[in-house]
């Protein structure tokens, strides 16, 4: 007998941890549903706390009672045989009836929560932020038509504005998820959804694909940078602009010399080798006239980087460019510079990527990165 009491006390020793790893590994999470910063989150996570609440709720009742019941009414010796309760019509009825209306319950703030969020439900306002959000493989392009200008992994919008968002992908199946500030829609081929949120608060927000697209599903992240009004007025006259010609016979000249004979097929730069920014919802779209989306001169397969050196993350967030370590006289830059690394050997840094790109020389690198790092 003390054998099995020391088993039994290990079990349950054993089982406290396992839950409490559990429940740590939610900790210090920087992308949580339950920190919200906008209304389409917060009537989402009102509708988790709902569900949580009443589970919670019918799992303590209906442990309680089978608890009570093993306790109270478990056989002793010389115990009479139970009084059998089969057919009881009132039982019957409350354990059909309490179901039925907690379901119903849960129906409601369900219903209540779609209608809440649906793209129906988006307010009107003439200062609406509209966007086109693509997914490749493993990467989201954002294309601002009123603009006309196209980044790629840093989403801008302004504070407090409605925000609708275009979801179009020519591949596989993505999901675009911002948890502070808005929930999945999935991004279909051939079925553009769209969705709206706004956000409460100037700050960086991640964003993630929620559906699983591939080898790098799990390196396709971007940032919603959220802004002050001329903070993002400012961003988009800067958009704008074309690149930048660097100084002749620099090294960042180097960099665009080569950036002309080896990335133009799959890169675009306003100046260099593209005269406007490419919607790609539109290029890529098979049921447009004229598109092809396996034409990569109609459909660029890699990011514009007009103004690259002005992004915080590197090949769908699988890296940051840290500008600062990225002095191309530095001996150290292969070592700690991001885009230097990336650059190097794509495939190594995030295997399956469309980069093809050859061998490059030190050298060459050093220019590239002078090059890109200076597209402000």
């Amino acid at each position: 007998m003390p054998v099995f009491r020391r088993t039994k006390r290990w079990l349950v020793l054993l089982t406290i941890l396992l839950m409490s790893s559990i429940f740590l590994t939610a900790c210090n999470e920087p992308a949580s549903i339950l920190n919200t910063q906008g209304p389409v989150a917060s009537d989402e996570t009102y509708l988790f706390w709902v569900i949580l609440v009443v589970a919670s709720i019918v799992f303590v009742v209906v442990e309680g009672i089978l608890l009570f019941a093993i306790f109270r009414y478990r056989e002793r010796p010389g115990m009479p045989n139970p009084r059998q309760i089969h057919g009881n019509m009132k039982l019957e009825l409350a354990w059909t009836a309490v179901p039925t209306v907690v379901l119903f319950i849960v129906l409601f703030f369900t219903i209540r929560g779609v209608l809440q969020v649906a793209p129906e439900a988006e307010p009107a306002s003439a200062n609406t932020v509209e966007v086109t959000a693509v997914g490749h493989q493993w990467w989201w392009e954002f294309h601002y038509d009123k603009y006309n200008i196209t980044t790629a992994d840093s989403l801008h919008v302004p504070v407090g504005t409605d925000i609708h968002v275009n979801l179009f992908s020519n591949n596989v199946i993505h999901s675009f998820w911002v948890p502070q500030l808005t929930g999945k829609t999935d991004v279909i081929p051939g079925h553009n959804n769209t969705k709206w949120f706004i956000a409460n608060k100037v700050g960086t927000y991640i964003g993630e694909c929620a559906e699983y697209c591939g080898t790098q599903h799990a390196n396709m992240r971007f940032n919603v940078i959220v802004e002050t009004p001329d903070q993002f007025q400012t961003w988009i006259s800067a958009q704008q602009k074309a690149a930048v010609a660097p100084a002749p016979g620099s090294l960042a000249a180097q960099g665009q010399a080569l950036f002309k004979q080896q990335c133009t097929t799959c890169h675009g730069i306003i100046g260099v080798d593209a005269t406007k920014y490419v919607n790609t919802a539109v290029v890529c779209n098979d049921a447009l006239p004229g598109s092809s989306p396996n034409n990569t001169t109609n459909c660029p397969l890699g990011p514009n980087l007009t103004h690259f050196g002005s992004r915080d993350l590197i090949a769908g967030g699988v890296l940051t460019n840290n500008k600062d370590q990225c002095n191309p006289n530095s001996p150290d830059l292969m070592q700690t510079c991001n885009l230097a690394k990336w650059l190097q050997d794509p495939q190594a840094v995030k295997p399956g990527n469309d980069m093809a790109i050859g061998q490059l020389s030190n050298d060459q690198i050093k220019s590239l990165v002078a090059y890109l790092e200076s597209l402000q």
